[in-house]
């Protein structure tokens, strides 16, 4: 990466501010105050709640407090089947949820052994790389807003609405899209010229004169860059040993990306079945590991996103085979043409809805990832042959990521406990599941 940014030698595994903790033989905490920061606080960006323990202004000791918005999402999916289950999974990261819609089911289409149209493919790789930029967009324009800079958060949250445009083209929802089923998609692209335009406009026009203001707003701002460098730092030793992925271990020179390690999709050799060459592009890695580095990487996967997206928006109009795999209706379901007229159609439909018969999954085990903006996200299901998960564990890049925070924030003053929080863009739904 064209940074210059010098790496700092910090081991996270010893407190950096070590003091003998005062108080007598009462029990009193002598100089020593505790602090509850959230969980209604503007800069947690959701429900968090950290209990803060301060030595004037210096943080001795903190303990992040989760379940405040504990929905009982893994529990959900032994009574959701395979398609259902999606409208769950979107509410986990609700920030990039089509990210989470097609890892729930490229996991469960590692179970069906079902390898999807390369038209299929195409449409989630480009939707993929959309919720990546959904979510660094909020995570880099929060950054500045997090200690008191307005106008960046503008520049990044606006252009947000036009992905939003977007995926409501796509799914008919605009928050939620939900559109991934098993073996495809809820439906064809309404029209591949409207939505290759939409894709055009953002990626060409609209997110680069963003991107642009962002970095000319922070890259090189005194305050913002004495406010995150040298904070928060994470070496790349501590990044493997807490199985950090994401902007957050390739930050700290973790070289690591499930799109280029474990390809799938569009990233994978010969996606088409017909020897097309993977996406190209570009992994950035810095080696400092701190906030300031945590935030470049975002603003570069930014841009190399959009150069994914470039290579794939044309292969649209010439890739017009199935969107959905054709399993003789034993997974998918038919079209709403179909359902409505021929009675074929609406049988195939009762018997997957209403009967769940046609769900013929193998009993057993799998576990499939993917990397999302904030790292690898995985599900591991447990199989009885049902027509649901007889049990399914999420792998939340959150939480992964956040159980760090209590030793990267000790020795720091106060006022960058939000500037290490949000470089983490912790999400709540995913810390509680």
């Amino acid at each position: 990466m064209p940074y210059d940014l010098k790496p700092f030698d910090v081991d996270i595994e010893t407190t950096p501010y070590v003091r003998e903790m005062p108080g007598g033989e009462d029990g009193s905490m002598g100089d020593r105050w505790t602090l509850n920061f959230g969980p209604q606080h503007p800069a947690t960006h959701t429900t968090l709640r950290i209990v803060l323990e301060l030595d004037g202004e210096r943080v001795a000791r903190a303990v992040p407090h989760i379940g405040y918005l504990h929905s009982g999402f893994e529990k959900l999916a032994e009574h959701h089947d395979y398609n259902q289950y999606v409208c769950t999974v979107s509410r986990m990261n609700y920030v990039s949820p089509v990210s989470n819609d097609i890892a729930w089911h490229g996991a469960v289409e590692t179970l069906f052994g079902i390898d999807i149209t390369p038209r299929c493919k195409v449409v989630r790789t480009i939707l993929a790389e959309l919720g990546r930029i959904q979510d660094h967009l909020l995570s880099v324009g929060a950054a500045a807003l997090d200690l008191g800079a307005f106008t960046a958060f503008l520049y990044g949250f606006n252009e947000r609405e036009k992905i939003y445009d977007i995926m409501d083209y796509v799914s008919g929802q605009r928050f939620h899209p939900d559109v991934t089923r098993v073996g495809g998609m809820m439906q064809d692209l309404p029209d591949d010229q409207v939505f290759t335009k939409l894709v055009k406009d953002f990626i060409y026009d609209v997110l680069p004169r963003a991107v642009d203001d962002i970095e000319g707003l922070l890259n090189k701002n005194r305050i913002f860059r004495d406010r995150t460098e040298g904070i928060g730092v994470i070496n790349r030793a501590d990044a493997l040993a807490w199985s950090l992925t994401g902007p957050v271990a390739r930050a700290s020179g973790v070289r690591r990306d499930v799109r280029k390690d474990e390809p799938y999709l569009c990233y994978a050799d010969n996606w088409d079945g017909e020897g097309a060459e993977p996406v190209r592009f570009k992994v950035p890695v810095c080696e400092s590991g701190d906030v300031y580095a945590r935030y470049l990487v975002r603003v570069e996967e930014i841009k190399q996103s959009i150069a994914i997206i470039d290579q794939l928006i044309d292969l649209l109009p010439d890739a017009r085979g199935p969107m959905n795999v054709d399993d003789d209706g034993k997974t998918h379901l038919p079209d709403k043409a179909s359902v409505y007229g021929s009675i074929e159609g609406l049988i195939q439909h009762f018997e997957i809805v209403m009967d769940n018969r046609g769900w013929e999954a193998p009993v057993a085990e799998v576990y499939d990832a993917q990397e999302t903006a904030n790292g690898e996200l995985g599900y591991y299901i447990v199989s009885d042959g049902g027509p649901r998960a007889w049990r399914a564990k999420t792998r939340p890049p959150s939480f992964i990521n956040y159980q760090v925070f209590s030793k990267l924030i000790e020795g720091h003053l106060l006022a960058d406990v939000v500037a290490v929080l949000g470089s983490l863009n912790v999400i709540a739904a995913e810390l509680d599941r």
